[in-house]
């Protein structure tokens, strides 16, 4: 496993990391959830992301107990707020960041978080209440670093020219082979401003790996196969981009390499992403996914690659 600095923090945060959604949130059984957090630790990842709302705090809470024989300092833990908590607990309102913080730190059976995560931009709390709260949690020594997730680049150039509050040092995008937006205008701003990416759906919610086939019924123990998650993939689940991702094969054939790892490799082409998220089910896909940090794709095949892909690249949201 090779590692990466997370923007201008001092965190070196694991090339491949461990993302907890639909996974560790119930959709997995308990011991091999379990086994999938250790295996994670044997191949050397040491960033593990969640959030408040994955479960509504079942993540967290399961976390928590895989965790608390682990040495704190022996890995990077991440979390998010701003998704409803309750009918009153949404928002990145001072009150909520305050709240929800010491809610999952409680859940997860820690002091303090390395990086707490705006999970989206809040239109309803002005940024600088944001900020002053995003801050105060740092000061607390609750946080030892703030992030976003899904911020457009306006939003991050008017958090980052607010004078005195925290610096950002992480965003979370959307991004893979089929999902580019964050090139244009969230990659650069963020790299101007010491801002590492941490990207989610590298996978193409598990499309790139070649599991949906035309005309096959939709595999039952899949992500598609969720309604949590049919919002994100149906988009994806297209004749076109299924037929692009048939092609996709003998290339990932031809370097010796799994679909999921030609996928990982092509993200992590890219030195502004510093992790990518990864949502595993079994230990053997951890295993498989993580062999991905140690490859480096030749300017051949990523030609190739963009050349089937041409058409069916999605390069604005």
């Amino acid at each position: 496993m090779k590692y990466r600095q997370l923007g201008s923090s001092d965190l070196q945060v694991s090339e491949i990391s461990l993302g907890s959604w639909l996974t560790y949130s119930g959709g997995v059984e308990r011991e091999k959830a379990e086994q999938c957090v250790k295996k994670a630790f044997e191949v050397g990842i040491n960033f593990i992301d969640t959030a408040n709302v994955y479960g509504k705090g079942a993540s967290e809470t399961f976390l928590g107990e895989a965790l608390k024989d682990t040495a704190r300092d022996s890995y990077i833990l991440a979390t998010k707020l701003y998704f409803p908590m309750s009918e009153t607990d949404s928002g990145l309102s001072r009150v909520q960041i305050h709240k929800q913080l010491n809610a999952s730190l409680e859940r997860l059976k820690t002091d303090y978080v390395d990086l707490y995560q705006c999970h989206r931009y809040d239109e309803n709390t002005p940024l600088e209440e944001t900020m002053i709260a995003l801050s105060e949690v740092v000061q607390e020594g609750k946080a030892r670093y703030i992030g976003f997730s899904e911020w457009n680049a306006e939003q991050v150039k008017a958090a980052v020219e607010m004078i005195g509050m925290e610096k950002f040092v992480s965003s979370q995008p959307q991004y893979s082979m089929l999902w580019r937006a964050p090139e244009a205008e969230v990659f650069p701003v963020c790299a101007a401003n010491g801002i590492g990416q941490i990207v989610w759906s590298p996978l193409g919610q598990g499309v790139l790996t070649g599991k949906y086939k035309i005309g096959q019924p939709i595999p039952t123990d899949s992500r598609a196969a969720n309604d949590e998650m049919n919002g994100f993939i149906n988009r994806l689940l297209t004749e076109p981009i299924l037929n692009a991702v048939e092609k996709l094969k003998p290339i990932a054939a031809g370097e010796n390499l799994s679909m999921a790892q030609l996928a990982l490799a092509w993200v992590l082409r890219d030195e502004r992403a510093s992790s990518a998220i990864i949502g595993a089910s079994r230990p053997e896909q951890i295993a498989d996914n993580a062999a991905a940090s140690s490859i480096q794709l030749s300017e051949e095949t990523l030609a190739a690659i963009d050349g089937i892909l041409q058409s069916v690249i999605s390069s604005a949201d």
